[in-house]
């Protein structure tokens, strides 16, 4: 069963010859292997690129064990470009030859070699790989599966489709498996064995046993506001453990170089200006954070958030939690302030869009609170509500749409309607 992934595979041909070294970065198991070894290379084969002009060395195979010597793959690679038209070098897992930045760095000279590379362990999923090759690398981030390409190899219909991917979330081999118990198996084990030992053999962390509760905490507050002061005071009062601010930022960090977790920061829509203290984080992939919680937590509200945030991400836009002060006099007379939530303030170049997510919006309580945050907002931008099902784009009487999750995740331009 072949998955198209069409959007990178476009960003991939953009980026043909454009004289950088293409870093393929993501959570492990996403497709990154695939993508370039099965989809990039049928296109350009099926462009006219012959098949002898496209070097393929998976790194991590018995039979490329030779080639992780840095020189002998560096005069492997340069022996087998034999004349002046471009060749195409895949590099997967880079990670298993040292002083691999000296060896692209070397090939970036060949002049007619155009150079992709991949790697599925912590130290090239770092999020500042591209600073390894000196400003000459070109990041590509894949992400697991979005629900349009979960759907397109999905049968059944559209409910019993986001079911699915709301608890099983959208890493590829999970479309595989046939029965619950595998699923939840599968993103267990990767979770533990490759994911977390990834980063604690990466960054030396001696207590596993501290990474492994902040890794439960995080996954249980996706969608809340936190911070590594409160989650250190909890640690004290609840376990009278002493896990420093220091060390719980500095692990965070690590879970989202590891592309684990993505970091949402608040953004004072009239101040203009970011404030630092209470992020919010959610999961690159809502299955894992599931199976790490065995399944138990598993609250709509906050996983359609997740959902939306990862979609937002995979469309290339920038995306914050919006925060609004506004001042009321209270019923003895007295100013008081008040500060309203918007979900998510989604930027791309010149254009900005301020999104509310309700799974349920049937309750006036819930249309009141959702409407009351972006009619504070005093700007002309456009305001959207995504709502849990499959109703299709309408606005309201105060000019803000209000869509479906199914429109929204199956139209790629869901936000221009």
């Amino acid at each position: 069963m072949e998955i198209e992934r069409n959007a990178y595979l476009q960003q991939l041909i953009q980026k043909i010859n454009n004289g950088m070294i293409k870093v393929i970065t993501g959570i492990r198991r996403c497709g990154k292997s695939y993508l370039l070894f099965n989809i990039f290379k049928a296109y350009l084969v099926k462009n006219g690129v012959k098949e002898d002009h496209i070097i393929e060395i998976a790194l991590d195979g018995i039979e490329s064990e030779e080639l992780r010597d840095p020189k002998t793959c560096y005069q492997y690679v340069k022996g087998v470009v034999k004349d002046s038209d471009t060749y195409y070098l895949i590099l997967d897992e880079i990670q298993f030859m040292p002083r691999f930045e000296e060896v692209l760095n070397s090939l970036l000279r060949i002049k007619n070699l155009d150079i992709y590379v991949t790697g599925s362990n912590s130290r090239l999923l770092s999020s500042d790989i591209v600073t390894e090759f000196r400003g000459r690398g070109d990041e590509l981030r894949v992400y697991p599966l979005s629900f349009s390409e979960f759907y397109s190899v999905y049968d059944g219909d559209f409910e019993d489709a986001w079911d699915e991917y709301m608890t099983y979330g959208g890493l590829p081999q999970i479309v595989s498996f046939r029965t619950e118990r595998q699923k939840a198996e599968y993103l267990k084990n990767i979770f533990a064995n490759v994911y977390l030992k990834d980063v604690i053999e990466r960054n030396n962390i001696q207590n596993a046993d501290e990474l492994n509760t902040l890794v439960d905490i995080l996954a249980s507050a996706i969608g809340c506001l936190t911070n590594p002061t409160k989650i250190s005071n909890t640690f004290a009062s609840e376990r009278q453990t002493r896990y420093t601010n220091k060390t719980i930022s500095r692990h965070i960090d690590y879970l989202e170089e590891a592309f684990l977790i993505s970091k949402a920061n608040r953004y004072d829509i009239k101040g203009r200006k970011y404030i630092g203290a209470n992020l919010k984080y959610y999961f690159t992939d809502v299955g894992l954070r599931n199976a790490r919680l065995n399944f138990r937590q598993q609250e709509p509200t906050h996983l359609m958030e997740n959902i939306v945030y990862n979609e937002l991400l995979i469309r290339g836009y920038n995306v914050d939690v919006g925060i609004l002060d506004i001042f009321s006099n209270n019923m003895d007379g007295k100013r008081v302030r008040k500060q309203l939530e918007v979900d998510f303030v989604v930027n791309q170049g010149s254009q900005r869009y301020y999104i509310q997510v309700a799974y349920d919006m049937t309750s006036r309580e819930k249309q009141s609170q959702e409407f009351h945050s972006l009619r504070s907002i005093p700007d002309s931008f456009k305001k959207l509500i995504i709502v849990g099902g499959t109703s299709k784009p309408w606005r309201n009487e105060e000019g803000f749409v209000i869509m479906g999750m199914k429109y929204f995740l199956l139209n790629r331009n869901s936000l221009e309607f």
